[in-house]
């Protein structure tokens, strides 16, 4: 009768210490469901390239993790090409040739309230790039390669024209390090960037 006392008693302050903490959630940086999307587009940048006003073209897209009704990562990539005459800074006694540059690599970017109509987001791609040379006309190009290694943090303003379409406008600072041919250097294509950005895709 007394080992059946004990063995009860046992039993319920074991219940009484251990159940709050079963009951009890984990805490977690983010709350809620998470939800899924994704987007891609045409971005378009302007800023100095070897002294002079340097255009580039090119597209980004990535996958969005709506992690709860404020916040949002996507994770994604983009790439971009030097669209403007850039010459070599070397005289040549051969026609004129001009610089052929593209980059890219993996994008992740936050968005803060993205059901406002403007709203933030911040981006960090790293990645390579390529640097040769090429006549005016792109009739002949210079298939040697100068690779180089490339940051590019920014910061955008973001308006929701439709639900699935949105236009972002803001700035960034590509960083290179490696470019140190045909006359180039890293300070050439080193720089601060205005950007325009087209997404289309699903959202919140």
């Amino acid at each position: 009768m007394l080992a059946a006392i004990l063995i009860s008693a046992a039993f319920i302050t074991s219940g009484a210490i251990y159940s709050p903490l079963y009951a009890q959630q984990a805490q977690t940086l983010f709350d809620g469901e998470v939800s899924h999307g994704g987007f891609g587009g045409p971005v378009f940048k302007i800023g100095n390239v070897a002294g002079s006003t340097g255009f580039w073209i090119g597209g980004r897209g990535g996958w969005i993790m709506n992690l709860d009704e404020h916040h949002a990562i996507s994770l994604g990539g983009g790439g971009y090409g030097l669209v403007s005459d850039h010459g070599v800074p070397v005289p040549s006694t051969e026609e004129d040739l001009y610089a052929l540059n593209g980059y890219g690599g993996f994008i992740v970017e936050y968005t803060n309230r993205s059901y406002n109509i403007v709203h933030i987001t911040a981006n960090s791609l790293i990645g390579a790039g390529g640097l040769m040379l090429r006549e005016k006309d792109y009739q002949e190009v210079n298939d040697d390669v100068d690779t180089y290694f490339v940051f590019e943090p920014g910061v955008n303003v973001e308006l929701n024209v439709t639900s699935f379409f949105r236009i972002g406008a803001g700035a960034s600072y590509r960083l290179t390090s490696g470019i140190n041919r045909f006359g180039f250097s890293d300070s050439d294509f080193s720089g601060l960037n205005g950007v325009i950005t087209f997404k289309f895709g699903k959202f919140l």
